[in-house]
């Protein structure tokens, strides 16, 4: 009777036991990151629903207590809902444009070819390098000379030339198949035409990516409408929050209106969510 041996791999304990501490360290250490970025948003929101006795901790703790008399006070006795407008109004109509114009300077530099293309390309990344700050006092004496400070004007435009949103735009654009575009010439459609029916429904996961992070930097930009909006009326929620500050306002109300300010991202990143995992996925995929 014939014995057969069976052969059995060899296990590296050493390489096993690096292995199983790798998966049990990253998720340690993701859920530490988690927390601690949790931390500062819910003591926030525990403080806006805490009454005024309740403004620091233990006692915005207790849930018995909680209220909403902050966020109708700070409603009612302040611009907020005018900062919330305007703060509306300068990331969506930002949105829109930026989305816009980035798309049509991406497909221009990705798939025509003109004279000094490469140059004028590579110039206007370089812009990149040069600091929002470098450039604040040049652009607020050209919003000056055209009469723009305190308006919606000088709030919008001066920030819709996005250097980083046309060099995504032209990187993806790239991916797309030069044969869509030849067989549309082919048949004698126009530009605008071959933009509209091919290019933008090809790239609507980029858009929604761009969108979400052109919406966030203008929602949460300080600098330039601190000194564009001038008067109270022009204010956006993160100038008109800081400024609560020095007007003997209680903290409770200030994080209430904080906690307003965050539900806009919220929502925004929620709804665009899938699409950012699209991106994710085809930025992956070769054309």
């Amino acid at each position: 009777m014939t014995q057969v041996l069976e052969a059995r791999p060899v296990v590296d304990t050493a390489v096993t036991g690096r292995r199983t501490t790798a998966r049990l360290t990253l998720p340690t250490l993701l859920t530490l990151t988690a927390i601690v970025t949790i931390v500062p948003f819910a003591a926030m929101v525990l403080v806006a629903f805490a009454p005024p006795s309740g403004q620091t901790f233990p006692g915005a703790l207790n849930p018995a207590h909680f209220t909403l008399e902050n966020f109708r006070d700070v409603l009612s006795s302040s611009d907020i809902p005018r900062w919330t407008v305007n703060s509306l109004l300068y990331s969506l109509v930002s949105v829109a444009c930026v989305l816009l114009f980035a798309s049509m300077a991406g497909y221009a530099f990705a798939k025509k070819k003109f004279p000094g293309r490469e140059i004028m390309f590579w110039a206007f990344l370089a812009t990149l390098m040069v600091p929002f700050q470098a450039t604040l006092i040049p652009s607020y004496i050209l919003v000056a000379k055209l009469d723009w400070v305190d308006s919606y004007w000088g709030l919008i435009v001066p920030t819709l030339a996005n250097s980083q949103a046309v060099f995504l735009m032209r990187q993806f654009i790239m991916q797309l198949p030069d044969e869509l575009f030849e067989a549309a010439e082919i048949d004698g459609a126009p530009e605008w035409r071959i933009f509209t029916t091919i290019v933008l429904p090809l790239i609507r996961p980029v858009l929604a990516t761009l969108g979400i992070f052109v919406f966030l930097w203008h929602w949460n930009d300080f600098l330039w409408p601190l000194v564009i909006g001038q008067s109270g009326k022009m204010q956006t929620l993160t100038v008109g929050l800081a400024t609560l500050q020095g007007q003997a306002v209680p903290i409770n109300q200030i994080m209430a209106g904080a906690t307003i300010t965050v539900v806009p991202s919220l929502l925004v990143f929620g709804l665009l969510q899938r699409y950012l995992t699209d991106s994710i996925a085809m930025s992956g995929l070769k054309a």
